[in-house]
């Protein structure tokens, strides 16, 4: 029996020895379908791995809120495309799973209706069962494509703070424009970019499609055909009307210099402007447009007002069809030159501005936001630096041809300088790299040239205003005075000082607007709040110092130290004069004015900077240990410098004695007083003395000054003959004044003579002395024809006498 049962198992054997390379090979081939089918046999933990995806999503949010590098954006860009793949990996797996709980309930089939046959405990269990898996599943799906689309969107966010980084990251070489990566925006776009940019044609294909349905196609038309004819014949049709109009009701002046400018600039406003709007409207106005179709639509309205401002300052400044009216000196054949740049700057800054914003609006990726960056400022520098130069080399051909060119301002020469050193500076940046650099210095020098070019006109719009408003020869101005009885003084003064608040207003608008606008977002609210923002403080609740703060704080500083310079110099030669104050409350006015404004100044730059006023109590107790240890004397001498320029105890101007030092005060700083003595030389006095010790203020209250004289005369004069005589002498000068009148004291009787005093009273104690020098003169030639003699002083002279003499003396005297 055992060899039975063994020849089978002998024989098994054998085969398996013969046939063991074709099952391995089986096996081997099977394996990874075995271990497929085990792995979609696993059941799938959709609570543990959507935990998971929450997690990754958080912490990529926590960390895309403190990054503030390129590289590390982008890795967390990678994370965020990842996590959305993930997350779609994950709900397509749960798919299947919930097709098998609907697969079950449908071989289940529905609940009976009341009345029927009730199925059993067993039944109504699964039917239970099989509903909650779906439900969780369907809350277990929708979770995933939540997550999906979170992922989606904060990589759409990464990609706008990337795109936006390059915007403060001026030190980052992305590349230079002649390089294979520069324009691999265009030659090799990513499928992201296509897919895009493919939406966003769809859409405005959508939209246009939509403009010419049938309901919507006569409005359409007429609002093509009306954008068509205002952006091309608007602004000529407005010019001559305002040709005619502007010399026929404005008075003769400078006026009509300065508002045909304005209104030149204000019509090319209007007619592209308005003609951009409608074009817009066109196509945005139906109620199914999408979101991007209107926000396009804004960007061209927006895009073509501050195209439209370049042209209407190029047309406003150049002037060619009124060179009489042209407000700077440019000669015409420099204006005629310079004609073209303004419409090409325009056009550029239209096509490119539009293309940026465009891939802002669609959320295009870097390499095509650099792309459009660099293309729009080398061209923006091409016109910036090609301006220039044609205009030397015209200046130059006339000069060769022995015609002078216009006279160059300083302000103008300068101007000219910055713009080609800007551009030469922006081709630089482009070609070894700096995109974001050249498109920030792109986006300065044309904001920076339109604010100063809109300062300059308004700027002789207000002066040319105020003074034809309140000018004696005009309408407006003798309707004032005749209404409000006022002088031409007071008139003048009225021009005067409105046209230095309108200068001020517009300086503090261009300050704002140099500061923190642009010509993308930039509106007459949003100016106002800035405005609002600068003088409030607001958005300093933290020490942030960083390089684009600094720049905004320089320029701030130079800028307010020239205006303080500028309206301290204005006060003092243009506005004070006119009024009826006194030269010291004058200088005293000017001079606290100044401190105040420096003060104003410094806090503003400190603003700017990043840093919050409240948080300057570190110099203020380090200030107070300063003082301490030494200041003292310092803040002592400022605080009494204040209390001199508000009490006005002594001014400007005043003749005062302290210490032994009699002066007049010719300047009240911050720290001291500068006295100019008799001999023209000047000394220093710390204002804490004028505040601590005695003064003596000749001049305070208008005082009079005292001419007297005191004379010695012999014994034997007739006093009454001399007393005539001096009063006759201090009566005949011009100097000595009629009330009081002058008088003769005898003021003394002695041995030696009489005294006698004469007085008399001038204007100022300033011409006391040249009076006296004069009233001596007079009065000496005056007693010598009366043979009036002045006394002599009695000389008792002590002589050493001889000891010899003595001895002889005294030897005779007992023989005697």
């Amino acid at each position: 029996m055992q060899k039975i049962f063994r020849a089978p198992f002998y024989v098994a054997l054998l085969l398996a020895l013969m046939f063991s390379p074709l099952l391995a090979s089986a096996a081997a081939d099977s394996s990874p379908d075995q271990e497929q089918a085990t792995a979609d046999s696993q059941p799938i933990d959709a609570p543990a791995a959507l935990a998971s995806l929450q997690k990754r999503l958080d912490t990529i949010k926590q960390q895309v809120s403190n990054v503030k590098t390129s590289k590390l954006l982008d890795g967390l860009n990678d994370d965020a495309i990842k996590l959305a793949a993930d997350a779609d990996t994950l709900g397509t797996a749960l798919q299947p799973l919930r097709a098998q709980v609907q697969a079950k309930l449908d071989v289940l089939g529905p609940a009976p209706a009341a009345g029927a046959l009730p199925e059993t405990p067993q039944v109504i269990k699964q039917r239970k069962d099989f509903n909650a898996n779906k439900a969780t599943l369907d809350n277990q799906i929708q979770q995933a494509g939540s997550i999906k689309a979170s992922a989606n969107n904060l990589s759409a966010q990464i990609v706008g703070l990337r795109r936006d980084l390059l915007k403060t990251q001026l030190a980052l070489n992305t590349g230079s424009i002649f390089g294979p990566t520069f324009w691999s925006a265009l030659t090799s776009p990513s499928d992201d970019d296509q897919e895009r940019f493919g939406e966003f044609r769809q859409q405005i294909k959508d939209a246009w499609h939509l403009a010419w349905q049938p309901e919507w196609r006569i409005g359409t038309g007429l609002l093509l055909i009306s954008a068509l004819l205002l952006g091309v014949f608007g602004g000529r049709v407005l010019d001559g009307p305002l040709a005619w109009l502007t010399p026929r009701w404005l008075p003769v002046g400078r006026l009509r210099r300065s508002f045909f400018a304005f209104a030149t600039a204000m019509i090319s406003i209007m007619a592209l402007g308005g003609a951009a709007k409608l074009f817009s409207l066109a196509f945005t106005r139906m109620p199914d447009v999408s979101d991007w179709v209107h926000e396009t639509g804004d960007l061209i309205v927006k895009l073509s007002i501050f195209s439209a401002l370049i042209v209407g300052l190029g047309r406003a400044l150049l002037s060619l069809a009124h060179p009489s009216w042209r407000l700077p000196g440019i000669a015409d054949p420099v204006a005629k030159t310079l004609d073209s740049f303004p419409k090409m700057l325009s056009a550029f800054i239209l096509i490119f501005g539009f293309i940026e914003q465009t891939n802002s609006v669609v959320g295009t990726s870097v390499a095509v936001t650099l792309f459009g960056n660099g293309l729009s400022a080398l061209l923006v520098a091409f016109s910036a630096g090609f301006a220039p130069m044609r205009v030397n080399r015209l200046r130059r051909k006339l000069l060769a041809k022995g015609e002078q060119p216009e006279a160059r301002s300083t302000l103008a020469g300068l101007l000219h300088l910055a713009t080609s050193l800007v551009a030469l500076a922006i081709f630089i940046a482009l070609v070894i790299g700096y995109v974001p650099l050249a498109r920030f210095l792109t986006y300065e020098l044309l904001w920076i040239g339109t604010v100063i070019a809109c300062l300059y006109i308004l700027m002789h719009l207000a002066i040319d205003l105020s003074e034809s408003l309140f000018s004696p020869s005009t309408t407006t101005g003798k309707l004032l005075k005749h209404s409000l009885s006022v002088s031409d003084r007071h008139l003048s003064l009225a021009a005067t000082l409105v046209s230095a608040v309108a200068k001020t207003m517009l300086l503090l608008i261009a300050i704002t607007l140099l500061l923190g606008g642009n010509f993308g977002t930039t509106t007459p609210l949003e100016i106002f709040s800035k405005l609002v923002d600068v003088w409030g403080g607001k958005g300093l609740e933290h020490l942030n110092i960083i390089p684009g703060h600094m720049v905004n704080a320089l320029i701030f500083l130079i800028v307010g130290f020239y205006v303080l310079r500028s309206a301290k110099r204005w006060l003092d030669v243009d506005f004070l004069p006119k009024t009826n104050m006194d030269t010291g409350m004058r200088a005293s006015l000017v001079t606290l004015f100044a401190n105040v404004g420096l003060v104003l100044v410094i806090l503003v730059t400190l603003s700017v900077l990043g840093i919050e006023w409240n948080r300057l109590a570190w110099i203020v107790s380090a200030l107070s240990v300063g003082i301490g240890f030494g200041l003292q004397e310092i803040v002592k001498n400022f605080i009494s410098g204040l209390i001199l320029l508000t009490e006005r105890p002594v001014k400007v101007g005043d003749l005062v004695s302290i210490g032994g030092v009699e002066g007049d005060i010719r300047r009240i700083n911050v720290r001291a007083t500068e006295l100019q003595l008799g001999d023209r030389s000047t000394v220093i006095v710390p204002n804490s003395q004028f505040i601590s010790q005695n003064v003596r203020n000749a001049t305070m209250g208008n005082a009079q000054g005292v001419a007297t004289i005191a004379l010695t005369f012999p014994l034997d004069i007739d006093p009454e003959a001399v007393r005539n005589i001096l009063l006759e002498a201090y009566q005949a000068h011009e100097s000595i004044q009629d009330s009081p009148p002058p008088s003769v004291t005898f003021s003394q009787l002695g041995p030696d003579g009489i005294v006698l005093s004469v007085t008399g009273y001038v204007s100022s104690p300033r011409v006391v002395s040249k009076t006296k020098s004069d009233l001596l003169y007079e009065i000496l030639k005056k007693l010598r024809v009366a043979g009036v003699s002045l006394g002599r002083t009695q000389t008792m002279i002590l002589a050493k006498q001889d000891r010899n003499l003595v001895a002889a003396t005294q030897e005779e005297e007992p023989n005697s």
